[in-house]
């Protein structure tokens, strides 16, 4: 209860703050991550206030497929087929090369094998959609870079999966089967995830375009309806062994095929649940991270920076070869990859599977290294970036160079 207490207690002292927050370089993942740092330094015994780790996993889950959905009802359909290949890019060479890149650090850097390693960039590949809101609601960064974005970090954990497992299996069985390993995963997990999710999306949007043109529902109706088409999702990816993120993210494009007034009061109470498991996820990271910074080396803190720096930024700049982006875009795409919510449900779904690898307490060190690192750092880099990038780029699209 101590836990729980604390929570809604903060709950209360955020929204009575939240707008003045917004002009400061305290960000909500920030207040809450100090806020969980702050009740285990007050209260040490953290083994009397542990959740169960299948409960965090859960609702870490949950929050992440809220704010997918809620995040893919705002992306017009023409970025995901043109945007300048911004987003195909990122999500094709950059998270290839991403995990690569992040793959080799790992085991120049860390006592892991090669397939560890993989399991590690693998984790931290997405980027968070959550942390990069400040981004993507800007008005000042270009629309097409923000949607590059936000549909990078939609898309990216649940690509992330396939690789994940993959590397879990070879790394605990031995490479015999792992193409079909990889074959398998991409299947079930790419595949079904988009087949559940465009179907739900699809049904429930007619059905709920279709009410709402009978006048059948009330507004709130019309939230508790929204939102219960990300928690199916999940429901049917639990039943047949899709990503229940990348179904969440295609059920929000989907939606919008029947349901084409999907306006921003049919979205509050998905934004604001979705907010609620976010925000205690963040609070309880920060306790964790608090009872596990002792353990930290200097070598996890210097593969998180590596992580946040070159192995993001490297990759996306070679994504974007012959674009001609100006360097002040690229450093901007390259930067803004947060890892949050998205690295700590990975986190969890490898420590789930229980492989007993020799390297899974270095895993588990450097994820928290490095997700605490870019919550701090994207955090207090947020309003200073998006201005410096406004003022080093002409007013408009941020893009090729000339274009301004």
């Amino acid at each position: 209860m101590t836990v729980i207490s604390a929570f809604v207690l903060l709950i209360l002292l955020y929204s009575l703050v939240s707008r003045r927050m917004e002009r400061t370089l305290l960000t909500p993942p920030i207040f809450f991550l100090l806020g969980g740092v702050l009740l285990l330094l007050c209260y040490p015994h953290f083994e009397e206030m542990m959740i169960k780790r299948e409960s965090f996993l859960l609702m870490a889950e949950i929050g992440l497929v809220m704010l997918l959905f809620t995040d893919a009802t705002h992306i017009p359909f023409k970025v995901l087929k043109d945007s300048r290949q911004l987003p195909v890019r990122l999500l094709t060479a950059g998270m290839l090369l991403t995990i690569l890149a992040g793959t080799l650090c790992g085991v120049l850097l860390l006592p892991i094998s090669f397939w560890e390693a993989g399991i590690l960039a693998a984790i931290l590949a997405p980027t968070d959609a959550g942390l990069g809101q400040v981004i993507v609601q800007s008005p000042r960064v270009p629309k097409r870079i923000r949607q590059a974005l936000d549909v990078e970090a939609g898309l990216n954990d649940g690509l992330s999966v396939p690789f994940l497992m993959f590397f879990i299996a070879v790394a605990s069985y031995g490479t015999d089967g792992g193409g079909m390993i990889l074959g398998r995963f991409l299947f079930e997990q790419l595949g079904i995830g988009a087949a559940v999710g465009c179907g739900i999306g699809l049904v429930g949007g007619f059905l709920l375009g279709r009410a709402q043109e009978r006048g059948w529902m009330t507004g709130e109706a019309q939230q508790l309806g929204l939102v219960s088409l990300p928690l199916l999702s999940v429901l049917a990816c639990k039943a047949t062994g899709g990503s229940m993120f990348i179904a969440a993210y295609a059920a929000g494009i989907a939606v919008r095929v029947g349901y084409q007034d999907v306006a921003a009061q049919s979205l509050h109470f998905t934004e604001g649940w979705g907010q609620l498991f976010d925000f205690f996820i963040f609070f309880y990271f920060g306790m964790v991270a608090t009872f596990l910074f002792g353990s930290l080396k200097p070598v996890h803190l210097l593969y998180a920076l590596l992580s946040l720096t070159v192995v993001r930024m490297l990759p996306v700049a070679v994504s974007m070869l012959g674009l001609k982006l100006r360097p002040a875009t690229l450093l901007f795409l390259g930067w803004f990859g947060p890892r949050g919510l998205a690295s700590i449900v990975l986190g969890l779904v490898f420590l789930e599977e229980a492989t007993n690898l020799p390297g899974e307490e270095t895993i588990k060190l450097v994820v928290v290294a490095t997700v605490l690192l870019s919550i701090l750092a994207h955090g207090v880099t947020a309003l200073p970036g998006i201005e410096l990038y406004a003022r080093m780029t002409a007013p408009g699209d941020g893009g090729p160079t000339g274009d301004a």
